[in-house]
């Protein structure tokens, strides 16, 4: 997926503001301007549209972390250079303190049925025999899946 549509499906998702999305990349100590924001959320074929670098996609999701579950103790996690849909989805879980079986029922109200098993190969080691990548459509899904657990 484009970093980009992720930070914007989100931040409508969550019903941040461009204040709030700015607040939330700050609680990773990631500093976005005003200005830079709003060429995030242009469209791809704007001349004033900016790429999401993956780093800065981490912090937003890092910060979002933070934001719902409160500070940890030590040192805050460090954003990714290279994010892939693996680690998006297992910071979203995360983000909102969901469950395999919540999980599943997510994607479920998106009309995507996953077994707990096909569900834990996204979020095991790259290493790991049983590991599987994560597809956009996989992460979509999950995503729209959340817009219709918060919002309906």
């Amino acid at each position: 997926m484009i970093n980009n549509d992720i930070l914007r499906r989100l931040s409508t998702l969550l019903g941040f503001d461009d204040e709030k999305t700015r607040a939330v990349f700050k609680l990773n100590a990631c500093d976005i301007t005003a200005d830079k924001l709003v060429c995030f959320f242009k469209e791809k074929d704007d001349a004033a549209y900016i790429e999401l670098l993956d780093v800065e996609l981490a912090s937003f999701l890092n910060g979002l972390i933070v934001e719902k579950r409160g500070a940890k103790e030590g040192p805050q996690a460090v954003p990714e250079e290279d994010l892939t849909n693996n680690a998006i989805f297992n910071k979203l879980k995360i983000a909102f303190s969901l469950q395999a079986d919540e999980v599943i029922e997510t994607l479920e109200l998106a009309e995507l049925s996953l077994t707990k098993y096909e569900l834990s190969a996204f979020f095991r080691s790259i290493n790991n025999k049983h590991y599987r990548e994560c597809s956009d459509e996989v992460l979509s899904t999950f995503i729209k899946g959340l817009k219709i657990k918060l919002q309906g």
